[in-house]
């Protein structure tokens, strides 16, 4: 079933902590961790690995897991880490021979551990993916299999402050295309607000938060110095030359981003689906847009959130289970309940979307943006995209800074990811 033997997967496995390090995603999950267990091979104990270390084993997520368990006729061992700890955990548990039963990865990760041949591939185990939306699963695809299945899925769009919005005479609705957007934000500006805040850190959150106005200009992860390209860093720098965006979106984080709305003197902040709750709880009305296409609709936007997967077991009867504990997780309420008890998950099934939409009328233009959004490593990119990212990140980083033209910049990173990926 694996798609390589041992050998390979030590041949790969340094490269692969190395790759992995860098793809941290929407770091929704606080440091913590917790001491591994072996993979119960007896007593009906089956492991299980998440990146949720802030979820104890009295949280609401801790039930949803043993009861899943419970369904299949087993106990769950259930071990959290955050998010880069249980990846590179995976891969030495692989290495061993002693991996868990089942692991929640964040979506970039699964085509690295697949490429490593840690992963069971979903149609060697019997379950079909077939339902699920095809621009989220594809996150985890690589040549032509299936390594993973989303438990849900959270994405990016505009936070806005409708105080300052009313103030300065703006409609949201009237937000449709980067034209629009920049006519909005020079009315906050001239009515003496800031405009707009996001992450642009030399680190995945960077290029995370860029993705969505690079693949909104039209612009593709294979060609980084293409003019739609570099439109969009044109874009971002241009803010950033005028004031519209402040300069501290060069060392901003994603929640330093989020800590500048909280404030309350931005207009605009672009953040994820998992400050839903904190924007609700914000000391002013708060509501969301989709980020805009350069001509008009919604941008696609990457897909965050962790999917649940089968490492290469020795003892392949124990898939049985394992395939009951996974079905448990993802039927259309499955994935309900799981968003309902993260608050920022959104079902991956259209069957979900409407069942959750009918709970969290709400959550629509999540909805809406999740279905409209893409896998990093889709587009079959899978290893090549930490390389590709590291590129982008570094570009956005010396346009920003002023240190090289957009142009300059996006050439010089084509260059560096193609010698990387050998492309």
């Amino acid at each position: 079933m694996n798609r390589s033997s041992m050998s390979t997967r030590a041949a790969v496995f340094g490269t692969a902590v190395l790759a992995l390090s860098a793809l941290s995603a929407c770091a929704s999950a606080p440091q913590g961790g917790a001491t591994p267990s072996a993979a119960g091979s007896a007593g009906g104990a089956y492991t299980w690995w998440d990146p949720y270390p802030q979820h104890d084993a009295a949280s609401a997520w801790a039930k949803r897991v043993n009861s899943c368990g419970q369904q299949a006729g087993v106990t769950i061992e259930r071990t959290a880490y955050d998010t880069t700890a249980l990846t590179n955990q995976a891969l030495l548990a692989g290495q061993e021979g002693n991996a868990p039963d089942v692991i929640l990865l964040d979506n970039p990760a699964v085509s690295t551990l697949a490429d490593a041949g840690m992963l069971t591939a979903m149609s060697d185990f019997g379950l079909d993916t077939s339902r699920f939306d095809k621009n989220l699963i594809a996150a985890g695809e690589l040549d032509g299999k299936t390594y993973g299945i989303p438990i849900g899925a959270n994405t990016l769009a505009l936070y806005y402050n409708k105080k300052i919005l009313d103030e300065a005479g703006v409609d949201p609705a009237s937000i449709k295309d980067w034209a629009s957007l920049n006519a909005a934000l020079k009315k906050v500006k001239a009515a003496g607000k800031k405009p707009i805040t996001f992450s642009a850190i030399g680190t995945e959150e960077g290029s995370f938060q860029f993705l969505p106005w690079f693949w909104g200009a039209g612009a593709q992860l294979t060609q980084l110095d293409s003019p739609e390209a570099v439109s969009a860093l044109e874009l971002w720098t241009s803010w950033v030359k005028d004031g519209t965006a402040p300069n501290s979106v060069i060392s901003n984080s994603q929640n330093t981003t989020w800590e500048e709305f909280l404030t309350g003197e931005f207009a605009f902040a672009e953040n994820g689906t998992w400050q839903i709750n904190s924007a609700e709880k914000a000391g002013f009305p708060t509501g969301i847009v989709q980020i805009p296409g350069k001509g008009g609709g919604g941008a696609p936007t990457p897909t965050g959130g962790e999917f649940i997967t089968v490492p290469v077991q020795k003892d392949t009867g124990r898939y049985n289970v394992t395939k009951k504990i996974l079905e448990c997780m993802t039927t259309p309420e499955g994935l309900v309940e799981t968003g309902t008890t993260f608050a920022y998950y959104i079902p991956s099934t259209a069957e979900g979307q409407q069942a959750i939409l009918a709970k969290e009328p709400d959550l629509k233009p999540w909805v809406e943006a999740v279905q409209s959004a893409k896998g990093r490593t889709s587009d079959n990119l899978g290893t090549k995209y930490p390389k590709i990212s590291e590129a982008m990140w570094t570009a956005v980083q010396k346009a920003l800074s002023g240190s090289a033209s957009p142009a300059d910049a996006l050439k010089e990173a084509q260059a560096q990811a193609k010698q990387a990926t050998g492309g």
